[in-house]
């Protein structure tokens, strides 16, 4: 799985190519000495104290000694060689742990000389909590720390919530927080509309919303055909007895069952739970495409983009991604390929390790297996294809903006700035950048502002500018001093005009910053789209013709990061909505606050109730009411 290759950065000094290899010889040399022929992972460390490249090996000695002899490695390989001015060493008892460890390595330090996996976005899953007695279930991302049975991976957010869409009209469960259902006095929207059955307010016993709960595991688990008949066999009871009503509600579940069946595009009968990853290869470039089947059921499909060396063959490119994109993962008991990997045996020992479980990495070469790869490689096929064709349109947009705007190259990273608020309240910075390969959401931020009514007074959209340029070029001051990270733009863009331009200018002359192109995108009369004009600095404002092109390139991020802007103060202000002043005072916890709310009627109510009026409400004692008393009197 060790493979020794991705292209070093453009931004490698000339020094650095041409430094001679003895330096980097005798470094590993002096290591070679004391080394031991076990298994175990090497890194190699630049100058700055970086890695440059992570490998594993069955024998450290044999395979560091290798390095020694750069008339046999190819130039880029040399280049590392002598950029290296230490190593570091850590020794396992199996190969198969070094395979482990080097992903691992590899995926946190991000060396520029290895096989990187550059999408590394969590996949969500869907969660049927544990820890209530009527389970809730939800869409989950990240650690799956909290209490209950998990489901996935699905591809995509949107699998996700037609999935959930079909569980709550077919088994009636309930998707509130744990705080919403304890404060629930009569029944909501979704069970009006037959998507709940509303065990907050006991429409439901325990032991019939526990039964809907095993049915919908069983569901998720693959067993849908048996759900379904044991539906039909209900519905055909109820109408025997002339209770149609209730017939029709079980018709009702067996249709959503059925719907989501039909939305399944690809179904393979004993397949049980397995991945697929298959790659295509066009001019350099690798496309793998990774379908997620869980209990027979197509979860959705993902594509991968790895970043790696011209000379790196498909079969090393599938390994390295393999590895590293399981390293925080749930691993599937089958593993297709679309290549034999070149350490197959060795890749599926290791993440049997890893799962602790037996995994099989197989490459099938016939029947409904291959098809199902073949499928998969039909994908990637065209993925890359339509890559390459928006990479070639997008490079030359920037070559036309950098002409546009009078930049000395095209710009490999535009970051783009917009502000989100109501009369200042619940306030929101937003950054999207873009590159050669579009928009590159993972680079996104936002920024909650920290400046105090005197610093920032209601609507001041430049002073909320200015602290959210002054903490972003501060940080990457501070975390990318030498440029050398890639976290530098080329050219940035503010949505405003004159006056966004001349705090940006302001912000980048105190941090010391003079060699980045600004522009600010203003809305032209009326503001009306399309007659929009480029401010630039000491130089009149731009107007673009309304059908170039590069005008529509700009509407494009200006309107992204208005989106993302958007989104972003629309969440807090949603959270500001749901958010009772009663969740802030210690030791209130949902039933005293449910309590509170049935006996006053709303929380404004609650802070202007004295001592015993608090007191005489259901669980709340003296010390109790002189607790939240004392909170929303806190000046008295």
């Amino acid at each position: 799985m060790s493979a020794e290759t991705s292209p070093p950065s453009n931004t490698e000094t000339a020094a650095a190519e041409t430094a001679p290899d003895a330096v980097g010889v005798d470094v590993i040399e002096a290591h070679l000495r004391t080394l031991p022929a076990t298994p175990g992972v090497y890194r190699m460390i630049d100058r700055s104290g970086d890695a440059l490249y992570v490998g594993k090996a069955k024998n450290l000695k044999k395979r560091v000694a290798a390095y020694c002899q750069p008339q046999r490695l190819g130039q880029r390989l040399r280049r590392m060689v002598a950029q290296t001015v230490t190593m570091e060493f850590v020794t396992t008892h199996t190969e198969a742990e070094a395979l482990l460890l080097e992903a691992n390595l590899i995926k946190r330090l991000k060396p520029r000389y290895n096989i990187l996996l550059r999408d590394d976005k969590s996949f969500p899953s869907i969660l049927v909590t544990g820890d209530h007695a009527f389970p809730q279930v939800l869409k989950h991302r990240g650690a799956r720390v909290r209490s209950g049975e998990y489901f996935g991976p699905f591809a995509s957010a949107g699998s996700v919530n037609q999935t959930l869409t079909v569980l709550q009209r077919a088994f009636l469960l309930r998707s509130c927080s744990d705080s919403v259902f304890a404060a629930r006095t009569r029944p909501c929207l979704l069970h009006q509309i037959k998507r709940c059955a509303a065990p907050c307010v006991g429409r439901i016993s325990e032991a019939d919303y526990g039964e809907l709960v095993e049915q919908a595991r069983a569901f998720l688990r693959g067993d849908s055909q048996r759900i379904q008949r044991e539906l039909a066999d209900r519905m055909e009871e109820a109408s025997k007895d002339l209770a149609y009503e209730e017939a029709a509600e079980y018709r009702d579940r067996i249709r959503a069952l059925t719907a989501v069946q039909s939305h399944q595009d690809i179904n393979l009968v004993g397949i049980g739970d397995a991945d697929v990853f298959a790659a295509h290869r066009i001019g350099g470039q690798t496309c793998i495409q990774a379908f997620f089947f869980r209990a027979g059921r197509n979860n959705g499909n993902r594509a991968y983009y790895p970043n790696h060396a011209d000379d790196e063959t498909t079969e090393a490119v599938l390994e390295a991604l393999i590895g590293q994109f399981y390293q925080d993962r749930p691993v599937p008991p089958h593993i297709l390929v679309s290549h034999a990997l070149p350490h197959q045996t060795l890749v599926a020992e290791a993440l049997t390790v890893h799962a602790g479980r037996r995994v099989r990495v197989s490459h099938p070469q016939r029947g409904a297996k291959a098809s199902l790869v073949n499928h998969a490689l039909g994908n990637a096929r065209d993925a890359l294809s339509r890559r390459l064709a928006e990479s070639a349109s997008q490079r030359r947009l920037l070559d036309s903006l950098a002409k546009t705007l009078d930049m000395e190259a095209s710009p490999e990273r535009i970051e783009v700035y917009d502000n989100s608020h109501i009369a200042g309240r619940e306030a929101i910075g937003a950054m999207i950048v873009a590159g050669p390969e579009g928009f590159i959401k993972n680079a996104y931020r936002k920024w909650t502002f920290r400046g105090n009514a005197e610093e920032i007074s209601p609507g001041d959209d430049y002073a909320m500018m200015r602290e959210v340029l002054t903490r972003r070029f501060s940080r990457v001051l501070k975390d990318d001093p030498d440029r050398q990270r890639g976290q530098w733009p080329q050219l940035v863009l503010l949505d405003g005009g004159v006056g966004q331009l001349g705090v940006a200018r302001q912000v980048f002359a105190d941090l010391g910053i003079d060699d980045l192109v600004v522009a600010g995108i203003s809305k032209g009369p009326d503001r009306h789209a399309g007659r929009e004009r480029i401010h630039l600095p000491d130089r009149s404002p731009l107007q673009l013709e309304a059908n170039d092109p590069v005008l529509y390139f700009l509407q494009r991020l200006r309107d992204e990061a208005h989106r993302f802007a958007i989104g972003g103060h629309r969440a807090k202000r949603s959270r500001g909505l749901t958010r009772s002043p009663l969740d802030e005072i210690p030791g209130i916890g949902a039933k005293r606050k449910k309590a509170l709310l049935h006996h006053f009627g709303s929380a404004t109510a609650v802070a202007k109730a004295g001592r015993a009026d608090l007191e005489a409400v259901d669980g709340i004692s003296g010390g109790i009411a002189d607790k939240i008393y004392a909170w929303f009197h806190a000046d008295g």
